[in-house]
């Protein structure tokens, strides 16, 4: 979805006013996918956002009154969404949290920042002479899926253009921390509920590969109560982050299934060239390393 927002905490842009939204004819699909996240609910949180900002910036800030937090309305007909947006120290920051790898997040915070930009100077004299000052922005990525990354990576827009051009007029760089496990420990210490949060997930994503989703969660909240993790956020929001965590898992499994079946198809095509190529099963089990199935399968589709 398209997250919009006035300097923002989670988002997800969208016309706010009656007249910025389409009419029937011409209406824009509900993603009706979109949900919050345990993510965004523990730093909605001015407290819990500040402790993060301090820890990732080395600040020492005590008062969570100096963050600047707007929630961009109508997130359903929305496009593009950002989990967290907020002002601090002069600098717009977008913290967004993620438990599957993706490349292509450089775009959409780029498409993200344009609208909190034209949200953020929409009464100002775009044409005029005098300069119009904008915050500089800052983007982050917390990252805790199954595939194991560095504790830091560098997500350029340039990496997405089709061709390399060191001229090209415009870049976009995020910064992806990888807080599974063992990953920035140091972060995690200096953020509690940071490293609280991974340490929930982490317990939901080591349970469901032994019982049933609803069980893993519902086993990964007892224990974390018991231990002091999350306590009180668990014990307050029970039911909302049993849904949640269900929900993300969910997502997170479709994703991956769909870039299994991406991976599937495109290595069933190879084989079916070969076999158009007059290769023999045995070469293609030789040089693909395709079972005979696979095999089955190419020659059912191609014939």
């Amino acid at each position: 979805m398209t997250k919009e927002a006035k300097t923002a905490i989670t988002d997800n842009s969208g016309a706010k006013q009656v007249q910025n939204v389409p009419s029937a004819s011409t209406a824009i699909p509900v993603n009706r996918t979109y949900k919050s996240t345990l993510f965004i609910m523990l730093f909605q949180d001015k407290n819990n956002l500040l402790e993060l900002y301090n820890a990732v910036s080395g600040k020492h800030y005590t008062d969570p009154g100096i963050l600047e937090i707007n929630t961009l309305e109508n997130a359903i007909y929305m496009t593009v969404k950002n989990d967290i947006s907020f002002l601090i120290d002069g600098r717009l920051s977008l913290y967004e949290h993620q438990s599957t790898y993706n490349p292509n997040l450089p775009l959409r915070f780029l498409i993200y920042i344009a609208k909190l930009y034209s949200r953020m100077t929409r009464n100002a004299n775009l044409y005029g002479t005098k300069v119009i000052h904008i915050p500089p922005p800052e983007f982050l990525i917390f990252y805790n899926g199954r595939e194991e990354l560095p504790d830091r990576t560098v997500l350029n827009l340039s990496d997405m253009y089709e061709k390399e051009d060191p001229h090209a007029g415009l870049e976009l760089s995020a910064v992806m921390l990888n807080i599974s496990g063992k990953h920035n420990q140091k972060l995690k210490d200096a953020c509690r509920t940071l490293k609280e949060y991974a340490l929930y997930t982490d317990k939901v994503r080591k349970y469901v590969e032994e019982m049933e989703l609803a069980d893993a969660v519902e086993q990964a909240i007892q224990e974390c109560i018991a231990e002091g993790v999350l306590k009180d956020f668990l014990e307050k929001h029970r039911a909302e982050a049993k849904e949640m965590s269900i929900f993300e898992y969910d997502q997170e499994k479709h994703m991956r299934q769909e870039r299994e079946e991406a991976w599937a198809d495109g290595r069933l095509s190879i084989i079916i060239q070969m076999l158009n190529k007059g290769m023999s099963e045995e070469e293609i089990a030789h040089v693909a390393g395709a079972s005979e199935e696979e095999i089955k399968k190419a020659k059912d589709l191609s014939s």
